[in-house]
């Protein structure tokens, strides 16, 4: 009776010994292979289920083992897509389901300097999960754009001025920008619009002391974006928009007047187009824009832009012409000499 005894207790040993070879051994990695495969698990997974996904993608030695652990344990495993290898241990990947380190995916989107507010939507539609409506939508809310001004001292009370077209025209920097896919429209304009605080923070004593508004400065700046192509241009352009305010002219800015009809610059203005009353067509003639810049940006303004708006050039200019050909700019300081450049640029033009 004792040896039988003694038979099974040794038996029992060894079978003790074995399970726990085997647990020890189903914990362990399935191989030294490090090739990274994409291992999803979808909200509401079982964990018996996700051991038995495992196993089946050939990352553990043995789903029952992991469950075994798991029921002893207790780990919380978060829904995602995770990036594993078989050469990782089950307590490896549960340690990476337990934190939530999954898989993020983001998605590059340039936003170029000169382009309205409008063509920045449909370039961010094109990449994240809102519609450029959506964008717009969300940029013309009150309450947020009050939100907005409380956060960024940048944006003022101006830019809820009824009468502009698009309150956020010319605040987002123009840059690469890296977002993740799922990126709400929140996301995308806070962290845009703290890259703009970025460029402009350096500036801030500067423009404070320009005796112009931030509004002004940023209104000006975007239309010499997209009248001039250099720094030295747009500081010498900024500086006949000046000078024109100073002696109560109009600007006179075709840009200006492409932005109020809600026209592409390679579209033709028509006579109407130039005479219609909005309150940023500088090349009205019945004195209702002289002296004033439009009531805000038209376009986002690049970091030269913005530094010619403050610092404009010290000239005596007060005309300028540019050849759509080549992008030269002419500077004038009398309006006959503006008129022979003007017809100079156009037959040449014409020839090529």
């Amino acid at each position: 009776m004792k040896k039988v005894v003694l038979i099974v207790c040794v038996v029992l040993i060894l079978l003790c010994a074995g399970l726990a070879s085997f647990y020890v051994w189903g914990l362990g990695a399935k191989s030294s292979d490090t090739t990274e495969v994409t291992f999803v698990i979808e909200p509401g997974t079982a964990k018996t289920t996700v051991a038995q996904n495992l196993a089946n993608a050939g990352l553990i030695r043995n789903e029952y083992v992991l469950d075994v652990y798991m029921y002893l344990t207790r780990p919380n495993i978060q829904a995602g897509e995770y990036t594993l290898s078989a050469s990782m241990t089950p307590k490896e990947m549960l340690s990476k389901f337990s934190n939530g380190d999954i898989v993020v995916h983001t998605v590059d989107v340039i936003l170029v300097e000169g382009k309205t507010l409008r063509e920045y939507a449909n370039t961010l539609a094109e990449s994240l999960n809102f519609t450029a409506d959506e964008f717009i939508e969300t940029l013309s809310d009150t309450t947020y754009l009050n939100e907005l001004i409380n956060t960024y001292w940048f944006l003022t009370n101006d830019i809820l001025d009824v009468a502009i077209y698009y309150p956020m025209e010319g605040y987002l920097y123009p840059d690469t920008y890296e977002f993740l896919e799922n990126a709400s429209v929140d996301d995308v304009v806070r962290t845009i619009l703290n890259h703009t605080e970025s460029k402009l923070e350096p500036l801030k004593a500067s423009i404070e002391s320009s005796g112009y508004s931030i509004h002004q400065i940023m209104t000006m700046a975007s239309i010499v974006e997209k009248e001039a192509n250099s720094s030295e241009d747009r500081k010498m352009a900024a500086q006949v928009f000046y000078s024109r305010l100073n002696a109560n002219m109009s600007l006179g800015s075709d840009v200006t007047s492409y932005y109020g009809v809600n026209k592409d610059m390679n579209e033709e203005l028509t006579l109407n187009d130039l005479y219609d009353v909005n309150p940023y067509n500088t090349r009205l003639t019945d004195g209702s824009m002289n002296g004033k810049l439009p009531i805000g940006p038209i376009a986002s303004p690049s970091l030269t832009a913005i530094e010619a708006a403050i610092s404009p050039a010290e000239t005596n200019y007060m005309y300028f012409v540019a050849n759509v050909c080549t992008g030269e700019v002419f500077f004038q300081e009398d309006y006959n000499e503006f008129l022979a450049k003007a017809e100079e640029l156009r037959t040449v033009c014409s020839l090529n």
